[in-house]
């Protein structure tokens, strides 16, 4: 059993755990009349609430496929516990309902299957529900921040050690029989018009329309031209060059020239160096950023 398997239980176990305890608490269902056979009550109806816990992760995983993975990003990771809970709390209402009726009737007669009680046990097992998910959002969250803040931090150790001076370079090719990377480059589109780059400087290209904004370095300042032409062409001329990424459909970055990678509620963005842009990322995009700066 791996950890992610170990803490789906542990934080199925205490939800359900958490709902049996309030429901102990204010002995709803004609409990308060069972003295000690309440309690055993109480452990069946706790089983009964694993066991749906355990249906409806079978139920999100192989019918609407979204198996528990923080690597998808915290909204992803909210959006499942939302689904949960939606297939979750009826299923368990109609559990309990159903245990009423077969083996709490003779507490209270009216624990007999009906509408009326399980609409009565839906909404109180839906309040509970809200209750518990509004606290693993918040846990969801600060955990998945951390790690991301965590991660960020590597990156930009990583990031520091590619971008020694030697490395702004392109890479040039090892084998004895490749030519090495061309250090400048020419970058032409649908038209004639061409723009001619140091690929060590350029900084980043940004999808404007029908044209594509070349930020460089030119002479130390920092210039922009702009270029009939799509992003799949400009992704495609360079190509060769491992620092040069997309990190947004609408953006081409040079890594050698972020200046820092910024995490923040969940998004990122590469801070670009000399004319400080901030370039956003999209979550598509960050694995290739990733292996970029761990292969460079």
């Amino acid at each position: 059993m791996n950890n992610s398997h170990k803490e789906t239980i542990s934080i199925r176990f205490i939800s359900t755990a958490f709902m049996i305890l309030a429901i102990a608490i204010f002995k709803p269902f004609g409990l308060e009349a069972g003295q000690w056979q309440s309690y055993l009550h109480l452990l069946c109806l706790f089983v009964l609430g694993l066991f749906s816990c355990f249906i409806t992760e079978v139920i999100l995983r192989y019918t609407v496929h979204m198996p528990r993975s923080y690597e998808r990003g915290i909204n992803y990771i909210i959006s499942r516990n939302l689904r949960f809970q939606l297939i979750n709390t009826p299923l368990v209402a109609l559990f309990i309902c159903l245990y009423r009726h077969f083996m709490m009737s003779s507490l209270v007669e009216s624990n007999q299957f009906s509408l009326s009680n399980y609409l009565e046990t839906l909404a109180i097992i839906a309040f509970l529900s809200f209750a518990i998910g509004l606290y693993w959002r918040f846990k969801f969250r600060n955990k998945y921040l951390a790690m991301e803040l965590e991660e960020t931090k590597l990156l930009n150790e990583e990031l520091k050690k590619k971008q020694e001076p030697e490395l702004f370079l392109p890479h040039e090719v090892e084998k004895a029989n490749e030519k090495p990377l061309q250090q400048e480059l020419k970058l032409t589109g649908t038209t004639n018009e061409s723009v001619t780059i140091q690929i060590s400087y350029l900084l980043f290209i940004e999808a404007v329309g029908n044209y594509v904004k070349i930020c460089h370095l030119r002479d130390g300042q920092v210039r922009t031209d702009m270029l009939r032409a799509t992003m799949k062409q400009m992704e495609e001329t360079l190509k060769d060059y491992p620092m040069i990424v997309r990190c947004h459909r609408a953006f081409l970055a040079n890594l050698g020239q972020v200046e820092q990678i910024i995490s923040h509620s969940g998004s990122t963005q590469l801070l670009i160096k000399y004319c400080h842009e901030s370039l956003p990322v999209s979550r598509s995009n960050m694995a290739q950023i990733k292996d970029a700066i761990k292969q460079g």
